[in-house]
């Protein structure tokens, strides 16, 4: 169930909604469904240096390293 950022064309109002399936959302503010989808950024998560990387990334064997935190420095190591 993505998490969409909608615009609604009567009133203004920006707003991000999980929308199941089928659903079609309203406009918390007007109530509204005249609504258009907005191009979204996917959040990624980047080792802010290179000191703050995972120092078993190249035997590690998750797919989708994301530094330090996730626990497998530690566990591998």
């Amino acid at each position: 169930m993505p998490i969409y950022e909608y615009v609604c064309h009567d009133c203004g109002h920006e707003f991000e909604m999980l929308v199941r399936s089928e659903e079609r959302p309203a406009c918390p503010s007007c109530g509204r469904k005249k609504l258009t989808k907005r191009l979204s950024v996917p959040a990624a998560h980047v080792a802010a240096s290179p000191a703050d990387a995972c120092p078993v990334r190249e035997s590690c064997p998750s797919q989708n390293c994301s530094g330090r935190g996730c626990g497998m420095a530690e566990w591998m190591g």
